[in-house]
């Protein structure tokens, strides 16, 4: 490999010259820039693309930032699939960042990406807040699209899904069968879209003027393991449910199983509901009813609007995304009373 000695040769110019045409700090004139780039092409030095980077001030690349807690489970598989697929077609390349454990670390990420000169960035925060997400923005030149969180100040800057809605729709759907005491798993407290779902359980229980029982909730933190745990606790502290809501559907799993072992029929004794529409979710038995977000759609929305800031065009906030209620085997009438 070319070193940077070679290329300053190659150049005629000093060492130092090459490292600030490369680093763009300070001042080297049109033409030796030039002389140096072509040094380096010539060569074959390595940051090539670098140089190119600084250049032509593209790099072609799209950054993304997905904290590592949230890489397992079919839906973000999904979003990463989708947003590498679809970046590709765009003709750049998908760079994804761990944001790790922190927002401090969320932040060390997005700002890893910036000193790689991508283009653009795609952000899926854990631990930013809202006025963090809106203070990165508005300090940042390169375009930054939010997924799933709703920004206040830079509203078009983010797409979402209305899991509160969509949590509703699926707590009355199962009131509307006949159910009145539904549990619920929650996802981890953290997690802004846990809190949605949760929300959505509550006001569908409060629209049908039914009480909203602390007992009925269990805090789950996305794994099957939770949502085992979850139906354990219900039935070793005794609390009746007809009716059970997992926030996602790898507890639904996990909470099919035990109630399986407990020796409780789905649907027949409990109707069992979960989100996210995993692959496997139409060959288990019973096949298992649950609420599908448009991911491919969010993240297609997430790369357009960045593509079209790229470009200079306008932007407009998007009305947030709905999901859809699939009912399986899983979910039937609620038993009459004395059955």
């Amino acid at each position: 490999m070319s070193t940077m000695q070679e290329v300053a040769r190659k150049a005629g110019v000093s060492k130092a010259t090459v490292s600030r045409v490369l680093s763009g700090k300070g001042y080297v004139s049109e033409e030796t820039r030039k002389q140096v780039f072509a040094a380096i092409e010539a060569a074959g030095y390595r940051p090539n693309l670098l140089a190119r980077n600084l250049a032509t001030s593209k790099s072609q690349c799209i950054g993304m930032v997905v904290t590592n807690t949230l890489y397992s489970g079919s839906y973000f598989s999904e979003i990463l699939s989708g947003a590498a697929k679809k970046v590709e077609e765009s003709g750049r390349q998908l760079i994804l960042v761990d944001g790790k454990h922190s927002a401090q670390q969320e932040r060390e990420a997005i700002e890893f990406l910036l000193d790689l000169r991508c283009d653009a960035i795609i952000l899926y925060p854990r631990f930013l807040s809202i006025e963090d997400l809106d203070d990165i923005i508005g300090e940042t030149r390169q375009p930054i699209m939010v997924v799933n969180r709703r920004l206040r100040k830079h509203p078009s800057h983010s797409v979402c899904c209305d899991h509160k809605a969509s949590s509703f729709n699926a707590a009355q759907a199962l009131i509307a069968r006949g159910h009145r005491r539904i549990a619920f798993i929650t996802g981890s407290p953290d997690s802004p879209t846990a809190l949605e779902r949760l929300a959505g359980y509550k006001d569908a229980l409060r629209h049908a003027g039914l009480p909203i029982d602390p007992q009925l909730i269990v805090e789950g933190k996305w794994t099957p393991a939770c949502g085992a745990q979850a139906v354990r606790d219900l039935l070793e502290h005794d609390i009746a449910f007809s009716a059970l809501i997992a926030s996602n559907d790898d507890m639904a799993v996990g909470a099919l199983k035990q109630l399986n072992a407990a020796g409780l029929t789905v649907p027949e004794q409990v109707s069992l509901l979960g989100f996210d529409d995993i692959p496997v979710a139409p060959f288990l038995h019973p096949a298992l009813s649950s609420v599908k977000a448009p991911v491919t759609g969010m993240i297609n929305e997430v790369i357009n609007r960045l593509i079209s800031m790229l470009d200079g065009g306008d932007m407009t906030p998007h009305k947030d995304f709905t999901c859809g209620l699939i009912l399986r085997e899983s979910v039937a009438d609620a038993a009459a009373p004395g059955k």
